[in-house]
């Protein structure tokens, strides 16, 4: 009885191992009954969604034929802004080989999975502040594919724009996005970047920036001491400078990230109503819109998060 009690009350992170368990090895459907109490259990409390708080329309391009790769065109909703045209996968299987260079590099595989909504919301924001960026280096980190980088470089007239992640092959797709969109970015300099956020030999990148960007960035809690290290070292020491970090609290993952923060000897602030047409979003998936399955403000809704030296 013991035993059966265990099964049906694993943890949300076990079940996500049980998750990529699944994808790896790509089943087509459960093999007994137990296995397929468990996919419905998982299928609960998986957050995933290909629809997110749907801020930035997009649309399918086209499919790379022999590739898990398709072209997407996200249509910026400011009057005037440039549409922007991405690889990215589209596929929702993992790959083997995806998680070998993960454990090479010691990185982990989430820039690859999906288009996160906390990124979503950091581009959304973007479009209606372009004063936080303009004529500012920026940085974004763990960037994924790269879309709110993109948009601010599309859109705010900064002077430069990194797009950088830890994971190689996202670097790759941030790379030709980059080269996609060269003609959206007028006067701003924009390049992709390879950045583990525990290395020591970047000093060409020490004290550069004047705002650092990221979302969905603090969900690994093994990641934070180095996070919180490289906020630090990246931010410009003279002048205003600031990381503005769209995160959700999951749990108690984002209040340990900001433990880290002030054991850093930054100072941060946390603001719940940033925006108030991502605040009218999240208000209605609150009450029942269905849009979203499973939503929950704690592991969905990004807080905005500024930090300061």
């Amino acid at each position: 009885m013991e035993t059966d009690n265990t099964k049906t009350t694993l943890r949300p992170a076990s079940l996500r191992w049980k998750i990529l368990r699944q994808a790896l090895l790509r089943r087509s459907s459960p093999q007994n009954s137990d296995e397929q109490s468990q996919i419905g259990v998982m299928n609960r409390i998986s957050r995933k969604t290909t629809q997110g708080f749907n801020l930035i329309p997009c649309q399918l391009i086209e499919k790379i034929s022999n590739s898990r790769d398709a072209r997407v065109c996200y249509t910026l909703p400011v009057a005037g802004s440039p549409k922007l045209f991405l690889t990215q996968r589209v596929d929702n299987h993992a790959d083997l080989g995806d998680f070998e260079i993960c454990n090479r590099c010691n990185i982990d595989n989430t820039g690859l999975v999906c288009h996160w909504p906390s990124e979503d919301a950091l581009a959304f924001f973007s479009l209606s502040h372009a004063d936080m960026f303009r004529s500012k280096r920026v940085i974004e980190l763990g960037s994924g594919y790269g879309l709110a980088g993109l948009v601010i470089a599309a859109t705010t007239e900064a002077l430069e724009v990194v797009i950088s992640d830890g994971n190689p092959q996202v670097v790759d797709y941030i790379q030709r996005n980059v080269d996609a969109n060269s003609g959206a970015f007028g006067d701003t300099t924009v390049k992709s970047m390879t950045l583990h956020w525990n290395q020591d030999d970047f000093p060409y990148i020490v004290d550069t920036f004047d705002v650092i960007v990221a979302s969905d960035c603090t969900f690994f809690k093994e990641f934070h001491k180095d996070l919180a290290r490289i906020i630090k070292f990246l931010l410009k020491k003279v002048g205003p400078s600031e990381a503005l970090f769209f995160s959700p609290k999951r749990g108690d993952s984002l209040d340990k990230f900001l433990e880290e923060i002030e054991g850093n000897h930054l100072h941060f602030s946390i603001i719940e109503n940033y925006n108030a047409e991502i605040w009218k979003r999240h208000q209605m998936l609150m009450s029942g819109d269905e849009s979203w399955p499973n939503y929950d403000k704690d592991h969905c809704y990004p807080f905005l998060v500024r930090i300061t030296l």
